[in-house]
């Protein structure tokens, strides 16, 4: 077996350590190691998520073998990322896949805000403009079937993925990079290349021993999807649509916190509130019964009776409580190994951003490999580094604009709700609404 790469505390190091612990790795195979592998793939992805899966099938595209490293033996039916943004399904069509997403989603033309039971103002997204009016609606569940899909076809049949395979360590020798799996199912493998898409607990990360700075406090928030018909306006009348409306997102600043709706295939719409702490427990009712009182939107629990309650959760599901913290990786791409998605840059769920901004990822670092795939590690590595800088500011900016996305919600009275809608309104009108639909859509990251 290789030397491997042991996980530790990754506190006091910085970019050059990260570096220094690549390139002490690099070096002669020691003879006869060769044996104990299989014969070595172009580039070994961990993590089979959207954002792996989509880069999985950007390599395959461009004639690279690949190996997907999935420690899940079976993928999760709950589906955190729902909104495709222009620049996510610019990427989808390069895989042939933008046309089924959109068939199968929910298109989202115009967002709306209001406080108070008064619209502060609207925003048009097809003023950004491009092939793609609109932000798609989609359960990650079914935007990771159609890349699933999309991958074995491109494969000729054969899936790549290999489940229930775990990352225990790996080290760069010899121009490869030896993986060693803690799997009873398949063998460690060898690979030219290896990427980190394995969220914001990134074992790839932590291994190659890249610092993994955090941006702002924690924010809690609950959320859940809830049947369209099954909400009214029941107070609070004012010039507000409909939450059923089947191509609007709605977004609440109110006095207690932003409570954000968008709708979903199927007759379905996402409710997102922000909560005063983490609420793992919260029930359906809890979550009904918050957005009434901010809103005066009823999702049918709203009494915190029986029956009421039996019948949120009737016309609820995938009711989850979670914490917003906001993370950037010091670097990545070091030596052999490149990080995409959430392993490189956690952002806030608040504005969409973090499934696409992966898949952006992925589109800038699949040609970067194959230049270092068929063009020799010299010149790959000065692609990975135009990669690393290019992504990394890209994320920068995104967590920028998160931060701005969260601080607009946050309570607020007095001063500060007056200051904060007259922003809103003001964003909302020319010249600024144009800027606000390039900035909500992704344009330039």
């Amino acid at each position: 077996m290789p030397d491997t790469l042991i996980p530790g505390t990754d506190t006091t190091s910085d970019t050059r350590e990260s570096a220094r612990a690549v390139e002490a790795q690099e070096g002669e195979a020691q003879e006869g190691e060769a044996q104990a592998y299989e014969a070595p793939v172009d580039v070994a992805v961990v993590g089979a998520g959207p954002v792996g899966l989509l880069l999985a099938c950007l390599l395959v595209q461009r004639g690279l073998s690949v190996a997907v490293l999935e420690s899940r033996e079976q993928g999760s039916e709950h589906s955190r990322a729902i909104g495709i943004h222009p620049p996510g399904l610019a990427v989808l069509a390069q895989l042939g896949l933008a046309e089924p997403a959109t068939a199968a989603g929910t298109p989202i033309f115009r967002g709306e805000a209001w406080c108070d039971g008064e619209t502060l103002g609207g925003l048009d997204i097809s003023e950004a403009g491009g092939r793609y009016p609109f932000v798609l609606a989609l359960p990650q569940r079914d935007t990771e079937r159609l890349l699933r899909e999309r991958l074995v076809e491109l494969c000729g049949g054969h899936d790549p993925v290999r489940r229930g395979a775990r990352v225990v360590a790996f080290a760069q020798r010899g121009g490869v990079v030896h993986v060693e799996l803690a799997s009873t199912s398949t063998a460690d493998l060898r690979a030219r290349y290896l990427v980190g898409a394995d969220g914001p607990r990134s074992r790839v990360r932590e291994y190659s021993r890249i610092r993994w700075r955090a941006f702002g406090a924690a924010q809690p928030y609950l959320m859940g999807d809830f049947r369209s018909a099954a909400a009214s306006r029941l107070t609070r009348p004012g010039p507000i649509t409909a939450p059923h409306a089947p191509t609007t997102a709605l977004l609440a600043f109110e006095r207690a916190g932003v409570v954000e709706s968008f709708p979903l295939p199927g007759g379905w719409r996402r409710w997102v509130v922000l909560t005063e702490s983490l609420q793992p427990e919260a029930t359906a009712a809890e979550l009904a019964a918050t957005v009434r009182q901010r809103t005066g939107f009823a999702l049918h629990a709203a009494s915190g009776t029986d029956s009421d309650s039996a019948d949120a959760e009737r016309s609820a599901r995938s009711i989850s409580a979670f914490a917003v913290q906001q993370h950037l990786a010091t670097r990545m791409a070091v030596g052999r190994i490149a990080l995409v998605g959430d392993a490189a840059h956690e952002v806030s769920p608040i504005g969409g951003q973090g499934m696409n901004l992966g898949w952006l990822d992925a589109a800038a670092l699949a040609p970067a490999l194959e230049l270092a795939v068929r063009g020799g590690h010299a010149l790959g590595s000065l692609a990975l580094a135009d990669y690393d800088a290019g992504r990394r500011r890209a994320a920068r900016r995104a967590v920028m604009q998160a931060s701005f996305n969260m601080g607009v919600g946050q309570p607020a009275h007095g001063t500060r709700l007056a200051v904060r809608n007259a922003l809103v309104r003001g964003l909302s009108r020319p010249p600024f609404r144009g800027l606000l639909a390039q900035a909500f859509t992704m344009r330039g990251l």
